[in-house]
């Protein structure tokens, strides 16, 4: 069972985090190692349950991955070179350590290479926890930065199939029949109606697909992965998505508390474990390098570097195997989790106040950018329209089309996932791609031509930071912003802003719609 203290423990240090303006991952970090100190929970019990959090959180990457888009050069090629640049970097910085700490046993070079192998990976879990918090999991950056990270994957379960002393199973080669499942996964998902059994089907088939996978000797968060890409552009997938999330962010938790658990190393160790910590500084210079090479925007290039801040859980795995082999001491283990929780504790302040850091340096980052940049990266003409609708989902699209009936051929809608946008406009809608955060793309979308802006987003955080952006750059027209619940909308009032209050001002709108169908 799980300690109900370490439960309190997690929610109040994740509250104090909040409260400081930062994300309450940090605050389960420290949670875990209070935890881990006080000998609070059942180690293997939350190990478990962070195991599941990864299978899940895979399982739903699966189900939003466009596979064709990891073909492109900026994803696979970018993951491809970080990897080449980065290895020998480390590997060359553990085999010196013990030149700098003369307490410290040498390590085999071997063992060196396999450690810097694994370092060169950055953590899934942060990165889509830190989009999922400022609402951009749809934005070309998280695309990106996800795509290598699912790249990163691939090299590492090909690094565990290799290594492992037990290699796959021969009826592994027919999990290449898997395809054959879609259309049987896909009745499933319909039978499953929108309630519990939705959800139970989600993890289901993420734990099941995990199992298989493990059966044959494989990486069963690759399981997890690959069906949720069999499943992944059926009609129901976006709803599966929403009902696992705040499951998946649970679970999530119990990994951050993981960390912890392994305990703290001896000061010689804590010392090599602060060296690692200060390496990962280059890596977001690396990924940004690498990116403007690929003609991507200098902000799309920050913003991916900077997601990919940190050391990868796969380390510690890695890690574990080698001390199992007897081929790395135990207290390196420890030594590694430290150095991923210190690289956390980085790189969260930087993604926190990322957009503020960029408005500071857009412009010495420009003047690096390549001049032909990437076509989904290049300024949209919005025309002439007088009205801006930011986010395109339900509430936006519904927008739309109501004012288009009052002011047609003056909106524009404007959605962040480019492929949805292409699809709206071949329906006959005026939108375009665009991220309505991103100060570049406002600066270029003639605002002062523009009476209304009707931001309609996904996530509040995101709502607010779009305001701010307009306020910033001296929009004049208004702004109206829906928003979900009372304290949000206070918000948004104090701030200038016009707001409907979605679920407290849902039956007035049910309302009217039945009196025009009774006059």
């Amino acid at each position: 069972m799980i300690e109900p203290l370490l439960v309190g423990i997690a929610f109040i240090a994740g509250l104090l985090f909040k409260r400081l303006g930062m994300p309450p991952l940090l605050g389960y970090l420290v949670a875990g190692f209070i935890a881990g100190g006080l000998q609070l929970g059942d180690p293997e019990l939350i190990h478990a349950l962070s195991e599941l959090g990864i299978i899940l959180l895979l399982f739903t990457i699966g189900l939003k991955l466009n596979v064709r888009e990891l073909l492109a050069p900026q994803i696979w090629a970018a993951a491809s070179l970080h990897t080449v640049f980065v290895v020998p970097l480390t590997a060359l910085v553990l085999l010196s350590l013990h030149w700098l700490i003369p307490e410290l046993q040498a390590v085999e070079t071997s063992v060196a290479w396999m450690l810097a192998f694994a370092l060169s990976f950055s953590s899934t879990v942060f990165a889509v926890k830190i989009f999922d918090e400022r609402g951009e999991g749809a934005a070309l950056h998280a695309k990106i930065a996800i795509g290598i990270l699912i790249v990163q994957d691939i090299f590492a379960v090909c690094f565990l199939v290799f290594s492992a002393e037990q290699p796959p199973s021969e009826w592994a080669i027919a999990l290449l029949a898997l395809p054959l499942l879609r259309p049987i996964l896909v009745a499933l998902l319909k039978q499953a109606g929108h309630g519990e059994l939705l959800v139970l089907f989600g993890i289901g088939t993420a734990v099941g697909a995990a199992a298989l996978f493990e059966l044959v000797h494989l990486e069963g968060g690759l399981g997890a992965l690959l069906f949720g890409v069999l499943l992944s552009k059926s009609t129901k997938s976006v709803e599966l998505y929403k009902s696992l999330i705040n499951f998946k962010d649970i679970f999530l938790t119990a990994f951050f508390l993981s960390i912890g658990y392994a305990g703290m190393p001896s000061g010689a160790m804590l010392t090599v474990a602060l060296a690692l910590a200060g390496l990962i500084l280059l890596r977001p210079l690396i990924y940004f390098a690498l990116l403007l090479l690929f003609r991507l925007r200098a902000r799309t290039s920050l913003l991916v570097g900077l997601s990919l801040f940190n050391y990868s859980e796969f380390g510690l795995i890695v890690a574990a195997m080698a001390v199992q082999a007897g081929s790395l001491p135990a207290e390196w283990l420890t030594t590694l989790a430290v150095a991923m929780a210190l690289s956390l504790f980085i790189a969260v302040p930087f993604n926190t106040h990322v957009h503020s850091l960029y408005a500071r340096i857009a412009e010495r980052l420009q003047k690096l950018e390549r001049r032909q940049l990437l076509v989904l990266e290049r300024p949209v003409n919005m025309g002439e329209a007088e009205i801006i609708i930011f986010g395109m989902g339900r509430i936006g699209s519904g927008a739309y089309d109501y004012l288009s009936q009052h002011y047609p051929e003056k909106i524009v809608g404007v959605e962040e996932n480019a492929d949805k946008a292409v699809k709206l406009k071949l329906a006959g809608i005026n939108c375009v791609a665009g991220d309505a955060s991103d100060r570049d793309f406002l600066e270029r979308a003639g605002l002062q031509r523009r009476r209304m802006i009707l931001v309609s987003l996904s996530n509040h955080e995101e709502n607010i930071e779009v305001v701010k952006l307009l306020n910033q750059l001296n929009y004049q027209g208004k702004i109206a912003v829906v928003s979900r619940f009372p304290d949000q909308h206070d918000e948004l009032l104090r701030m200038g802003c016009i707001t409907f209050n979605l679920y407290a001002e849902a039956g007035h709108g049910f309302a009217e719609r039945v009196l025009e169908e009774l006059t």
